[in-house]
């Protein structure tokens, strides 16, 4: 059995946890400090008390400051980050090289070379939009919130947290490097998937918005083929769609 530390025992790194812990492995979790995802650190303070340097960890937070504190202690490190390093790329798969457009993604993209560059053995997991219970386009337009990104004709591709968390899990227990997209297989235009969502809520369509005017996680027009970490890690989703996956999570959180 391993032991696992989760560093961000959140939304993602909570699900991992709980997959590590039924499965019998000794799982530390530790939360972010404050609610901001861009700013939030994982709370590294209990780590320094931790004996031994074969402990596995989970890096579920997006930034890596303090990481040098692992050294010695950890064997292997994996880090979710984002799609959002492909910068303008429209189609993406596994050989589909890092090119990071903004401030954000920058600094992802340079937590990720930490990650990888460090003494240990490391993987970076680049998921495309998290939904789930509670998260996604769906609560968003339940809650009024969300706009229409211009013509609609942009694409998104998805991954339910669940599926995620089961194939962070497989990555933390493993020895696969690199770095790699994650998504399901079905990607949708935004008119699409808004338009399901709001048969499955009995809503209206909602209105439009300059792309300009919508945070830039909504602005991108990306395929993305997560395949081959799935193969290389052994995975099968559960939810392989957002037409199967929405359903269920609107059922979970009812």
């Amino acid at each position: 059995m391993a032991r696992v530390l989760v560093l961000g025992a959140g939304y993602t790194g909570g699900r991992a946890a709980a997959l590590l812990r039924a499965a019998g492995h000794t799982v530390v979790a530790t939360r972010r400090q404050g609610g901001d995802l861009a700013v939030a650190l994982p709370d590294t303070a209990p780590l320094l008390s931790l004996e031994g340097n074969d402990w596995r960890v989970l890096w579920s937070a997006p930034r890596v400051d303090g990481i040098g504190v692992m050294a010695g202690k950890a064997a292997r490190i994996v880090y979710l980050s984002t799609t959002g390093v492909y910068g303008d790329a429209h189609i993406v798969d596994a050989a589909t090289p890092a090119s990071p457009m903004t401030e954000r993604t920058r600094l992802r993209w340079e937590a990720e070379n930490t990650v990888l560059r460090g003494p240990w053995s490391a993987c970076v997991l680049r998921p495309a939009a998290i939904y789930g219970p509670g998260r996604g386009a769906h609560e968003s337009i339940r809650a009024g919130r969300w706009r229409v990104a211009g013509d609609g004709s942009n694409y998104t591709s998805r991954i339910h947290v669940d599926d995620l968390a089961a194939l962070a899990a497989a990555a933390v227990l493993g020895d696969l490097p690199g770095a790699w997209p994650v998504a399901d297989d079905e990607p949708s235009t935004n008119a699409e998937i808004t338009r399901f969502c709001c048969d499955l809520l009995g809503m209206p369509m909602p209105p439009s918005a300059e792309a300009a005017q919508l945070d830039e996680t909504r602005r991108a027009d990306r395929r993305v083929d997560g395949g081959e970490v799935r193969r290389r890690l052994g995975i099968t989703l559960r939810y392989p769609s957002y037409r199967i996956g929405v359903p269920a999570a609107l059922n979970a959180a009812s």
